[in-house]
């Protein structure tokens, strides 16, 4: 009986914390995704590692802060680690249809990109003015670099 009860201890605080990371009740689809913009794209993705507030959290593994961030300063730094990835994240650039990616259903557009990072730059703590264009992201692809002179 006593296992029992832990068992049943045990599944609802882990209800509680499922329930308490997320402060979006709106449900995403890969189909709404398509269209989002960048604080639609925050609580779809982001979110479920960084945090509602962003401020990061640490446990499974480590989710770093983007409120109050300073690396944001830089929206090519934002652009680098979402299409390259870094660390144990992973990256979330189209990719071509043959190459094999965890994420390959939630890829985002070069605009999507940019709309995220200046979501988050003007959010939770972070006042930076100086925006990111598609134009910008699409140039940092290793292609768009590998044609450059």
């Amino acid at each position: 009986m006593k296992q029992l009860l832990f068992i049943v201890v045990l599944l609802l605080a882990g209800t509680g914390n499922a329930v308490a990371q997320t402060s979006d009740s709106t449900f995403y689809t890969y189909d709404s995704l398509k269209t989002a913009n960048g604080e639609a794209i925050f609580h779809a993705i982001c979110q479920g590692c960084h945090m509602p507030d962003a401020k990061g959290a640490t446990g499974a593994g480590t989710y770093p802060a983007l409120a109050n961030n300073p690396k944001l300063a830089s929206p090519q730094y934002m652009a680098a680690v979402i299409l390259f990835g870094r660390h144990d994240m992973p990256s979330f650039a189209e990719r071509p249809a043959d190459r094999k990616n965890f994420f390959r259903d939630t890829m985002l557009t070069d605009e999507q990109i940019a709309e995220v990072i200046n979501y988050v730059r003007t959010h939770f703590g972070n006042h930076y003015t100086n925006n990111i264009t598609a134009a910008d992201v699409a140039a940092m692809h290793p292609q768009s670099v590998a044609t450059k002179p």
